[in-house]
């Protein structure tokens, strides 16, 4: 028998808040729990949770509070689909914005690596932006579970 599988979901909507991306990070290490991920893939999925969310907290909201961040997240067979977005400042120019070490507000003392990292640590990136509108950034990666390993 072939039994077919909706893909299990997840939305969280959250204020712009610096502390509140700890409270992102661990929602979807918590999503993925199921998957038996290893701990590298854990961390690397939490650090990107973290720079994506960082990111709209900082540059999309001029870390307005009152503004807020929508992550979504699938699971299909043992493949994460997130979704992290904003309604925020949106991306000028998108090529020199995914340019490793560019960042718009060196004030703050931001390394540049944001887009970078999450590209690196994920099979799949993407991000669309318009000015005045928001970002959004679309990511998967293939959990491979640590039971696998062992197998």
């Amino acid at each position: 028998m072939n039994e077919t599988r909706a893909a299990n979901t997840m939305r969280v909507t959250f204020s712009a808040r610096s502390e509140n991306e700890a409270f992102a990070r661990i929602t979807v290490a918590a999503f993925i729990t199921h998957l038996d991920p290893t701990l590298d893939e854990l961390n690397d999925l939490k650090t990107v949770v973290s720079e994506a969310v960082t990111n709209a907290i900082i540059h999309g909201y001029d870390n307005d509070p009152s503004r807020f961040v929508t992550i979504e997240a699938s699971i299909e067979d043992e493949t994460l689909h997130l979704i992290v977005s904003d309604e925020g400042n949106g991306i000028e120019d998108l090529e020199l914005a995914r340019s490793p070490l560019y960042t718009s507000k060196p004030e703050l003392e931001r390394s540049g690596m944001g887009f970078t990292i999450m590209e690196n640590f994920m099979d799949r990136f993407e991000v669309t932006s318009e000015p005045g509108r928001g970002t959004r950034i679309e990511m998967s990666k293939r959990i491979e579970s640590k039971k696998a390993l062992f197998n």
